[in-house]
Formats: C-alpha cells, structure tokens, sequence
C-alpha cells in the first residue's frame, strides 16, 4: 500500500500527520442540517402495532443498530412531532451521547420509518461530505479519543453536543472520501466475517462443553450404567446407584462480606462477582483490601476449594472454585459454598450443570424483581450425588475435558482480539490518510 508524497501537522495529536492537500475540519462544517438529537422528555409509548418503533442507546451494538432492541412504539401523532426536530432516514449516523456505551457509532442502513430518544445524536452529511467516510472517521480511534477525553461524568459518561459539533477530522476531497469509504468497507467486511466465523467457532465450544458436563454429572462416565427414574421431571433418569440430595445436605452455605473492607494496593485479594466466570476465578478488575480492616469474624476468608456463587445482578448464579492461588483471600458480598461430605470439584461442576443451573438456579433469580439468589433458595437445591470415588473420577475427567476446551476458547479470543485490532488499525490508517488507497479501493468496490 502506497502513501502519499507529502505531510503536513494536523495539530491534532490522536490524528497525526496527514496529506498536504487534506484539511482539518470540525464535525457540525461536514453536516446538513445541524447535528440534533431525539426528544429530551420522556416519550408515552403504545402498544399499538401500527405505532412507530422509538430506539434509544441500547439498540446501537458493536455490530450496528438492531432495530428490534426498541425501548417500544410511539404513536403517529407523537411521531409526526418528534420529526420536527429530528427524523432518521438511511445513510444517517447516530452517536451514543449518554451512557455505558458513550460514543459507540450506529450507521442507519434501512428505510425502516423510526424515531430517536435524546441519548443519540443524529448526524446527516452534507452534500461534500461521504456518509460512508465519515460513518468510519467517527468509529475510528481518533474520534473515539477525542470523545473519551471530554467526558463529562454524572453516574455514567456522557458528552454535550457541543463537544460532539467539535469533533476535529481530516477531510480529503469527496472524490477520495468515496475511493476510502470503499476500501474500508471491503475491509472492514472482510475482518467482520472472519470475526463471526470465529465467534461462531467458540459458541459450539461452548455447547460442546456444557454438554460434557451436563452429561458427565447426571449420568456418570460409563453409557452402559443401570439407570432409574428420578422421580423429577425435568431430570429423568439417573444411575441407579445415585441419590438426589439437597445442597445443604452435602455443604455449608455462608454469605460473604455485604460492606467491603478499606482498599489497600499490596493487601488481600477480595473475590467479587466479577472475577467469577463459568466455574474460574479470573483477576479482572480484582481489588485488594486491607487486612486490618477485615472483620474475622464473620469468616470471610476462602479456603481452597472453596466455591463462589454469585448472589445478584447480571452474573446471578454463576459460580467458580476457589484454587490454591487464591486461598486467603477475602470472600466479597456473594455466597459461600464449602462442600464437607462430598468432593468440592464435583460440586462445582454440578453448580455449572444445566440441571442445576438453569432447571433449579436460574427459576429461583427470576422471582426477584432484578436477578437475585438467597442463601435458602441455593441450599434447597437438588444435586444428584453419586459414590465418592465415581465423584472424584467425574470431577478430575471434567477438569481434563473443561481445560482443553478452554484453551481452545482462549486461542480464539486471541484470534479474535489480534482481527479487531487489525481492523482498528486498516480504519485509522486509511481516514488519516496515512496509507493511499484510491486504486486499491477502485478495484475492491
């Protein structure tokens, strides 16, 4: 790939240097009309078939703007007076102002009739400017820095249209904005493929590793095992040697800590629902507190083996087994799960099972207005419990089976971190102007 003959300073430092010829413009000189957003009150929604769908931050993902992820439908009327201000049409681009998701970008490519809420800013280019070459400038991390860096915080980011109509790009003439736009469409589609095809890949690992352990803990590890009926509906038969029992008949159930101790750099590792994930402890966002201001007597220190199940939120009922490296550590605002008259690896991958999980677990978190899960409700659980030694055998062919699987997930991940960031890479490089991509782009189109 060529570059071009001669640079120039953009005074733009996430930009960089770019073509002589190109010019440093600000977002609200490249649109027609002004950029706007949806209605700043509260819309009445109507269930009403015929109303039109009303969409918000939500519906705008990092794989463009699903539609159907409305917040609900409007009435005509009140529709025909939301678009006297704003009115989406194909080829518009939407910025997230407010929230999780501040500055996330979403390119309209329906003639879907719809409307906007107040967290998205429309913007529309005028007739010198590509909505393709600009829908990417704005994804590109050059915009994405310059919008980081105005944030402005309430409980989540956000940023004014001000800062949104100042946004600084480096416009080359339309004709190249097109020859771009098409080279980074080509590209971008291309690495977007891949990356499906590989998220695809790690899905059926996933199924694949569900299916070892919902198989291995309800029916054992030898197909021509004697089998009886449960007595349960949704669980069916079991080996016949097998009891069902309840959780508390096999563990001691505790919570852990509801107030957190005081933060201390070197101090004890606290173990939070987000380090918990599908039966390991991971040290994302881990947190470690003081010792000294660890109250010991509501035990919250983890012992090897230990099990963690998440009591509320988003992760309600998801569960890991504490190893060896993080015994000592401080037991956080989710339950504690210490098996006493059975193997604890066992248990834990019967905490991960289906029939426990989704058929037991996953019922009691929904009765609660957010996903929510008590000491009472986990400890009434069924778990199915054969022979020690068989336990020991399941949990140990288990662990083998699960970590090979993992490993195949991680490599994936990988793969999939390594296509994303090259295509962050194609996206700056071609909307800065740091690579020519006109013939390129000409045979690609």
């Amino acid at each position: 790939m060529s570059r071009y003959e001669k640079y120039k300073p953009s005074e733009v430092v996430w930009i960089g240097d770019i073509p002589h010829q190109w010019k440093i413009k600000r977002l609200k000189d490249l649109v027609n009309p002004k950029i706007t957003d949806g209605p700043h009150e509260t819309p009445e929604l109507v269930d009403d078939e015929d109303g039109v769908p009303f969409i918000s931050a939500e519906a705008i993902t990092e794989n463009g703007i699903n539609y159907e992820a409305r917040g609900g439908n409007i009435s005509v009327e009140q529709d025909r007076i939301y678009s006297l201000k704003c009115k989406p049409k194909r080829d518009d681009i939407f910025i997230v102002k407010s929230g999780s998701t501040t500055g996330r970008i979403g390119y309209v490519d329906t003639d879907l009739n719809f409307n906007i809420w107040s967290p998205l800013a429309l913007v529309r280019s005028n007739n010198k400017t590509s909505s393709r070459f600009l829908y990417h400038f704005l994804s590109s991390d050059c915009i994405q820095r310059q919008i980081q860096n105005s944030w402005s915080f309430g409980t989540q980011p956000n940023i004014g249209m001000g800062v949104i109509e100042r946004l600084r790009l480096a416009i080359p003439e339309y004709i190249e904005q097109l020859a771009i736009a098409n080279y980074l469409d080509y590209q971008t589609q291309k690495i977007d493929r891949l990356i499906a095809n590989k998220k695809a890949q790690a899905e059926k690992l996933k199924e694949l590793r569900q299916i070892e352990i919902n198989n291995a803990v309800t029916k054992g590890l030898n197909p021509n095992i004697a089998l009886k009926d449960s007595s349960i509906e949704w669980l069916g038969e079991i080996p016949k040697h097998w009891e069902v029992k309840r959780l508390k008949n096999v563990a001691d159930i505790k919570y852990g800590l509801g107030q957190p101790p005081e933060e201390k750099e070197d101090g004890l590792p606290l173990i939070r629902a987000t380090n918990v994930e599908r039966g390991k402890i991971n040290d994302k966002d881990l947190i470690f507190v003081d010792p000294e201001d660890v109250p010991y007597d509501r035990d919250p220190v983890l012992k090897e083996n230990d099990i963690i199940v998440v009591r509320s939120g988003a992760y309600t009922a998801d569960s890991a087994i504490i190893p060896k490296k993080y015994e000592g550590s401080i037991a956080g605002y989710d339950m504690v799960v210490r098996v006493n008259k059975s193997f604890p690896l066992f248990i834990s991958f019967c905490l991960l099972s289906n029939y426990l999980l989704v058929n037991q677990l996953f019922l009691e978190r929904l009765r609660a207005a957010q996903p929510h899960l008590n000491k009472e409700e986990l400890s009434k659980s069924l778990v199915l419990i054969p022979p020690l030694h068989e336990q020991v055998q399941i949990a140990n062919y288990l662990q083998n089976r699960t970590e090979s699987i993992d490993k195949l997930l991680n490599n994936i991940d990988t793969q999939i971190e390594k296509l994303q960031e090259l295509r962050k890479i194609k996206i700056y490089e071609a909307v800065t102007g740091k690579i020519k991509v006109n013939a390129y782009a000409e045979k690609t189109a």
